[in-house]
């Protein structure tokens, strides 16, 4: 007899499975594509040759740090600054990282590199979600997920590169406000899924105000950061007050 709310072992194996991290992905992919094609036009622009291209997004993997890397390849910055910048630019992903870890603590250490490689700030909204709704994350899933935007990301800069030549401007196009399209709607369903909405709104509007607010003094990286660290500490105190 199958108990009412209760997933059955198939239903529960359909839910962790790879197929279903690459369908629940498919929401995100337009703003890999959009961001990874304006990538894609940057680096061409920038004088990067198609396989170049290639390499940078399938090793970097990373579209702010592309971006920047482009810049200042046109400008002849030195390796060891770009290697610099961009590893400042990037370290919000050890946060990212350390905030799914509990639910991966079960594994390996070599097949949490596996994850962690891949982990964007897309696929962490959506992984993050999935752990608020589920109270889990599937090792298969996660895959299933990382690997669908992957390739998305290397197939969107590659077509960047090859139609680049014809868009001068990309912003024209509004092409950079996908992403941020693209996080505000996964923020949304992650509050509606926890039903908490003044707690979260409380939590979301503190991040907000100290992202804008470190930004102007210092870097908006330093201010994503700030906010990060911030408003998760202000959320697990308003968490264990309430």
């Amino acid at each position: 007899m199958q108990t009412a709310g209760m997933d059955t072992p198939g239903e529960q194996a359909g839910q962790e499975s790879f197929l279903r991290g690459v369908k629940d992905c498919l929401p995100t992919l337009l703003g890999y594509l959009s961001i990874g094609f304006a990538a894609g036009v940057v680096e061409k622009t920038a004088g990067l040759s198609i396989a170049e291209i290639a390499l940078l997004s399938a090793v970097l993997y990373a579209g702010s740090a592309q971006f920047i890397a482009a810049g200042m390849m046109a400008l002849n910055s030195s390796a060891l600054s770009i290697i610099v910048t961009i590893f400042f630019v990037n370290l919000r992903h050890l946060l990212l990282s350390a905030a799914l870890s509990p639910y991966f603590r079960h594994l390996s250490p070599f097949r949490n590199m596996l994850i962690g490689s891949l982990l964007t700030d897309e696929t962490f909204g959506v992984a993050i979600n999935e752990a608020a709704s589920r109270k889990r994350i599937s090792e298969k899933w996660m895959h299933g997920l990382n690997l669908t935007a992957y390739l998305n990301w290397i197939a969107a800069n590659l077509a960047g590169a090859f139609l680049g030549q014809w868009i001068s401007d990309p912003e024209r196009f509004g092409l950079d406000f996908a992403l941020p399209a693209m996080f505000v709607g996964l923020l949304v369903l992650t509050i509606l899924s926890r039903k908490s909405l003044r707690r979260d709104i409380a939590v979301g509007l503190a991040a907000a105000v100290i992202a804008v607010g470190v930004s102007l003094i210092a870097s908006p990286s330093v201010g994503v950061i700030a906010a990060t660290l911030a408003a998760s500490t202000f959320g697990m105190v308003v968490e264990r007050w309430k």
